[in-house]
C-alpha cells in the first residue's frame, strides 16, 4: 500500500523524514527501476539501513573494511501525492548513500552520486503523479568494490531521507548562510545571506523576514525587505541585524540562537526555514594557538569514524548522544570527523554539546591509497576508492559539504584531505632519500590540487580556515601544499613541531592526529604555538584490522559498545577539570617500568595469585593518590613524581578490595575501587532509559553484566547470552566489542566480552510495554521493562 503525502501537510514545515516502509533486495536487477517491477517478495524495512553489517564475516573479504561484504542492492518505495499538492515543488534529500547511487522516480532517471558521504537533492516535481495514482522511487546502490576504503564504510541508504515541499518560490537547499563577523560584549553583527529561486514564468514580488529567537524560543530582533525575483531566476539577498548583549557560543556554554526565515507572497507565508546558529568569534595565531571569544584554548580532541559496531553505518541519534556525552565527560572538547563528511545530525549534536569540530572532505585525491585486504600492511593491497571519481566530483562534493554544514558554530575549520602526503602511498619525493620511489606520483602535484580545493572552500565560506592533515611534513614542505592551507595539521609528528615553527614562523601548526601517550599531550601543553591534538581515536571502529581473525581497530577511549576502556580514564586524567582517579592491573616489566601503555596493558580487574608481586597502574588529575588494599594503605604517591602521567605501585597481591583515593589539599576528593570477583552467578540488565517514544526511532541502551553472588562484575566471563524481547520494540543489535568475534550481528544471542554486552532496543510506532530478557545456562537470568509512549 502506498504511503500518502498527506493533504494536512503544513507547508510552513519544511521537511519530513521519508524513512519508513521501503522495499530492499540485495543483488542487481536490470529492470528494478520500472514501475511495474514485482517487489512483493523483497524485504520491507525502515531507513537508515546498512546491509554490510548483516554479514557474514568472511576472511575472503577485506581486513580494511572489517571482513564484511559489499555488493549491489536496490531500494524501492511506493507513495501517493494528493491533488492538493499540485502546483507545489517536491524535493527528495538523501543524506548519505554508500555508494554509486542512482535514483529514478516513475522510471525517470534523476542522477548518480558516486561519493558515499555526500548529501544531495533531486527535484521530483516534473515526474510525479497526483491523486490516486501511485509513484515509485527506485534507488540502486553499487558497492561491488567492497575493498574501497581503509575503514568500514557500510552499504546502502545508511543515512536519513527527507521530502521537502515548497511553493514555486522557495529558499534553495542550504540557501541560508549566517555569519557573525563583528562581536563585542554589547553587540553582535549578524549577517544573513539568503538564496531564493523563482520557478514561475513571471517575476515574483516577495517579502523576506528574518526573526532571531533565543534559546528559549523568544524573538529578540527581526528585519525584513521587499524583493523582486525575475521569472525563472534566482536572487541572493543579504541582511544585517545587530543583536544586543549576545550570549556567546563556547564549549562551556554552547548557546544556540535560531533564525526563522520567512518568504511572504501576497500576504501569505509560502516558505519558512529555521536555522540554528551560534554567536562566536575565533582565530588561530602562529605563536600562541587558538582563541575562541578572546580566550586561549587547547583543543583536547579525538578523531572518530562513523560506524557503531553492530549497528554499522546506520547509527540512531540516541547512540551518538550517549557517545558524545561520554566523551564530554572525559574532558574532550574537540572532534575531528575522520575522514569524510559526517551525518548532519551529528553536527547538530556537536553544536549543542559544545565540541569544536574539524569537518573533513576526503581521505584520498586523484591517486588511490592502499586498502589492505589480508591485514594492515600485509599482502597485496586493493586500489579501489574515491580516486577514480575525484577529478569529476571532488569540487562538487566539497562544495556540497561546505554549503550543508557552514551554519554550524561547532565547525572551526574545513579539512580538504587526510594524509594525502603519506610517503609512497601514493606520493613520493626525492627528499625521502632511500625510501624515494620514482615510479610513484610526484609529490609536487599536491600543491596545485590543494590550491584548487582551498579556492572552492573560500568561495562558499570565507569565515573559516582551510586545513589538511599532513602525514609527512618533511615531504610536503618541499611542495606548495602547506602554503595552500591556513592551518597545517601534523599527524604523529610532534618531533617536528619546534623545528618547523622556527623554520616557518607564520605557519599555524596543530596536531591533527596523534598517539594516546602522555608525551604527545605534553607536546601540546608545553608549546603555546600548538593549538591542540586529535588523538586516534575516540571510539573503536570496524575495519583497518590487523588481520584475521581481528575485524576491528582498537585504539579508542571507548570500545565498540561505547564502554569506557582504561585509556578513557587516562585521557580524562589529562583533560578533565573534575577530580578523578582510576586504577588497574598492568604487566610487571623490569625494563622501563614507567612506560605503561593504557591502550592494551592496563585491565580493570583485581585478580591474581596470593602473595605474588603485581603492578598497579593509576591515573589521576589530583596531586596525590593513596592506594588502599583491604582497608590498609600501601603508600601515598605524588603525581608530580611520575612525569609520564602514570603512578604505579608494585605490591603483593591479596584478594579483596583495592581502592585508589585521589587527594587534593590533604582531603580525599575521589575514589576508584576494584574488587576480586567470585564465580559467575547472575545476569544483570541496566537500561539507560525506561521510557521510549513510539516513533520507530527512539533507542535505549541496555547494559548486560555478568556478576558474582556479591554483585561484582566478573571480568573474564564470556558466557553466551540469549536475548528475547516482547512488546512494541525490537533489538537492533547486540555488541560485545570482542575484536575476534565473528558472530552474526543480527542474531539474538552473543558471547559476553570482559563480562559485558550492550543491547540496543528500538521502539515501534505503537505504545505498550517492552519486556527484555537475558539468560544463559547455569546463571540467574534477568529482565527489564521499558515503556513505549
Amino acid at each position: 500500500m502506498a504511503r500518502v503525502l498527506t493533504q494536512e501537510w503544513n507547508l510552513s514545515v519544511k521537511s519530513r523524514k521519508f524513512n519508513f516502509d521501503w522495499k530492499f533486495q540485495k543483488g542487481d536487477y536490470s529492470d528494478a527501476s520500472n514501475i511495474q517491477f514485482e517487489d512483493s517478495y523483497w524485504r520491507t524495512l525502515d531507513l537508515p539501513h546498512d546491509w554490510s553489517i548483516e554479514g557474514p564475516f568472511k576472511q575472503e573479504y577485506a581486513s580494511s573494511t572489517g571482513y564484511l561484504p559489499g555488493g549491489t542492492g536496490w531500494y524501492r518505495k511506493k507513495f501517493s501525492v494528493p491533488d492538493a499538492l499540485k502546483g507545489k515543488k517536491v524535493f527528495i534529500q538523501f543524506d548519505g548513500i554508500y555508494k554509486n547511487s542512482e535514483v529514478w522516480v516513475n522510471e525517470q532517471y534523476l542522477g548518480k552520486r558516486p561519493y558515499g558521504y555526500s548529501s544531495f537533492h533531486y527535484d521530483l516535481t516534473p515526474y510525479l503523479k497526483f491523486g490516486d495514482e501511485e509513484n515509485v522511487i527506485a534507488v540502486k546502490v553499487d558497492h561491488t568494490d567492497f575493498a574501497d576504503s581503509r575503514w568500514y564504510t557500510g552499504s546502502g541508504i545508511y543515512r536519513n531521507v527527507f521530502i521537502h515541499l515548497t511553493e514555486q518560490v522557495y529558499i534553495k537547499p542550504y540557501g541560508v548562510f549566517i555569519t557573525t563577523p563583528n562581536i563585542s560584549a554589547s553587540e553582535a553583527e549578524i549577517q544573513i545571506q539568503t538564496s531564493i529561486r523563482n520557478e514561475f514564468g513571471h517575476e515574483a514580488e516577495i517579502q523576506i523576514q528574518h526573526h532571531i529567537k533565543n534559546a528559549e524560543g523568544k524573538e529578540v530582533i527581526s528585519c525584513s525587505s521587499a524583493e523582486i525575483i525575475p521569472a525563472q531566476g534566482e536572487l541572493d539577498c543579504s541582511h544585517t541585524i545587530f543583536l544586543e548583549h549576545p550570549n556567546l557560543w563556547s564549549p562551556e556554554t554552547p548557546y544556540l540562537y535560531q533564525v526563522e526565515t520567512k518568504v511572504i507572497k501576497g500576504g501569505e507565508v509560502i516558505n519558512l526555514e529555521t536555522t540554528p546558529f551560534g554567536v562566536r568569534h575565533f582565530h588561530f595565531d602562529a605563536d600562541s594557538g587558538f582563541y575562541l571569544n578572546g580566550k586561549n584554548y587547547k583543543m583536547k580532541g579525538v578523531c572518530i569514524h562513523h560506524d557503531a559496531g553492530c549497528l554499522g553505518a546506520a547509527v540512531p541519534e540516541k547512540v551518538w548522544h550517549r557517545r558524545l556525552q561520554l566523551l564530554k565527560d572525559a574532558g574532550v572538547n574537540a572532534i575531528r570527523m575522520s575522514h569524510n563528511p559526517p551525518a548532519p545530525e551529528l553536527l547538530d549534536m556537536c553544536d549543542s554539546y559544545g565540541f569544536l569540530v574539524q569537518d573533513e572532505a576526503f581521505d584520498e585525491w586523484e591517486h588511490p591509497k592502499n586498502k589492505w585486504v589480508e591485514g594492515w600492511n600485509k599482502g597485496q593491497p586493493a586500489l579501489d576508492g574515491y580516486a577514480s571519481d575525484f577529478s569529476e566530483w571532488a569540487e562538487i562534493d566539497l562544495r556540497d559539504m561546505i554549503l550543508r554544514d557552514r551554519n554550524h558554530p561547532s565547525i572551526v575549520f574545513w579539512s580538504i584531505g587526510n594524509e594525502i602526503d603519506y610517503p609512497n602511498d601514493p606520493y613520493s619525493h626525492p627528499v625521502l632519500e632511500d625510501r624515494y620511489k620514482a615510479d610513484k606520483p610526484e609529490a609536487k602535484g599536491m600543491g596545485e590540487i590543494a590550491k584548487r580545493l582551498a579556492k572552492v572552500v573560500k568561495q562558499y565560506d570565507s569565515t573559516r580556515p582551510v586545513t589538511s592533515a599532513l602525514a609527512s611534513a618533511r615531504m610536503s614542505n618541499e611542495t606548495e601544499f602547506p602554503d595552500a592551507l591556513d592551518v597545517v595539521g601534523y599527524n604523529y609528528q610532534e618531533l617536528r613541531y619546534a623545528e618547523d615553527h622556527e623554520k616557518y614562523p607564520k605557519r599555524v601548526i596543530y596536531g591533527s592526529e596523534n598517539g594516546r601517550h602522555h608525551d604527545a599531550w605534553l607536546a601540546v601543553e608545553h608549546n603555546d604555538f600548538i593549538s591542540g591534538q586529535f588523538i586516534w581515536t575516540g571510539i573503536d571502529y570496524l575495519g583497518e584490522a590487523r588481520g584475521w581473525p581481528l575485524r576491528h581497530a582498537t585504539p579508542g577511549m571507548l570500545d565498540l559498545a561505547g564502554f569506557k576502556k582504561p585509556l578513557y580514564f587516562f585521557k580524562q586524567s589529562e583533560w578533565s577539570n573534575e577530580d578523578m582517579v582510576y586504577a588497574g592491573l598492568t604487566s610487571l616489566k623490569a625494563d622501563s617500568p614507567e612506560k605503561i601503555n593504557w591502550d592494551h596493558e592496563v585491565v580493570s580487574k583485581w585478580e591474581g595469585t596470593e602473595g605474588e608481586i603485581v603492578r598497579v597502574a593509576c591515573c589521576t588529575n589530583c596531586p596525590e593518590v593513596d592506594l588502599i588494599l583491604n582497608g590498609e594503605s600501601v603508600g601515598v604517591k605524588k603525581r608530580e613524581d611520575f612525569p609520564r602521567g602514570t603512578i604505579f605501585w608494585d605490591i603483593p597481591y591479596n584478594k579483596g578490595t583495592l581502592k585508589a583515593a585521589g587527594i587534593r589539599n590533604g582531603v580525599i576528593c575521589c575514589t576508584h575501587e576494584l574488587k576480586t570477583a567470585g564465580a559467575p552467578a547472575k545476569v544483570r540488565l541496566t537500561p539507560d532509559l525506561n521510557v521510549l517514544k513510539a516513533d520507530k526511532q527512539d533507542v535505549a541502551h541496555v547494559e548486560v553484566n555478568i556478576l558474582d553472588q556479591d554483585h561484582n562484575l566478573v571480568f573474564d566471563a564470556d558466557h553466551l547470552i540469549d536475548c528475547t524481547i516482547e512488546g512494541p520494540g525490537e533489538t537492533i543489535g547486540i555488541e560485545c566489542s570482542n575484536p575476534a568475534s565473528h558472530q552474526d550481528y543480527k542474531a539474538t544471542c552473543r558471547k559476553a566480552f570482559h563480562g559485558k554486552l550492550l543491547i540496543y532496543v528500538k521502539a515501534a510506532d505503537q505504545p505498550g510495554t517492552i519486556t527484555l530478557k537475558a539468560s544463559t545456562a547455569g546463571l540467574e537470568s534477568a529482565s527489564v521493562i521499558i515503556e513505549v509512549e
